[in-house]
């Protein structure tokens, strides 16, 4: 029986790059994004997801993915893009990738308003935690 997810969904799932955090973030939330910027330069990236396979697989990807981009090279990423990279996703799991791309939005804009500026006008409007964790339901 051929398996529906592909290898590397499966290599990010049974292998997820970049688990953890950096600093003291609260935690919490179904998937959470921790980054470390320098001169604008995303030099690290940790996430924390609870929940399937996928879900862990994408945030695993979407790390990868903007590990080492400038902040607005990291807002350039979609979901779209999450998923082709891991070869696909089951119709019924692109959510997950959708997940991931907030939760990249979210930790920018985190890193904007530690600084004292509004992030609405550079990343746009983020998902509150509530609608992320509805997003993954």
């Amino acid at each position: 029986m051929a398996s529906v997810y592909s290898e590397k969904v499966m290599d990010h799932f049974t292998n997820p790059r970049n688990v953890g955090e950096i600093g003291n973030a609260k935690c919490g939330d179904i998937m959470k994004m921790y980054l470390k910027v320098e001169d604008d330069v995303i030099v690290d990236v940790k996430f924390k997801t609870f929940g399937c396979g996928s879900a862990i697989a994408t945030s695993s990807m979407a790390t990868e993915m903007i590990k080492g981009k400038t902040i607005q090279e990291a807002l350039t990423l979609s979901n779209k893009a999450v998923v082709e990279a891991l070869d696909g996703l089951p119709n019924h799991k692109i959510h997950c990738s959708v997940l991931a791309e907030q939760s990249i939005r979210a930790a920018i804009a985190d890193y904007y308003r530690r600084r004292g500026i509004d992030p609405e006008p550079i990343v746009g409007k983020t998902m509150s935690d509530d609608e992320i964790e509805a997003c993954h339901i």
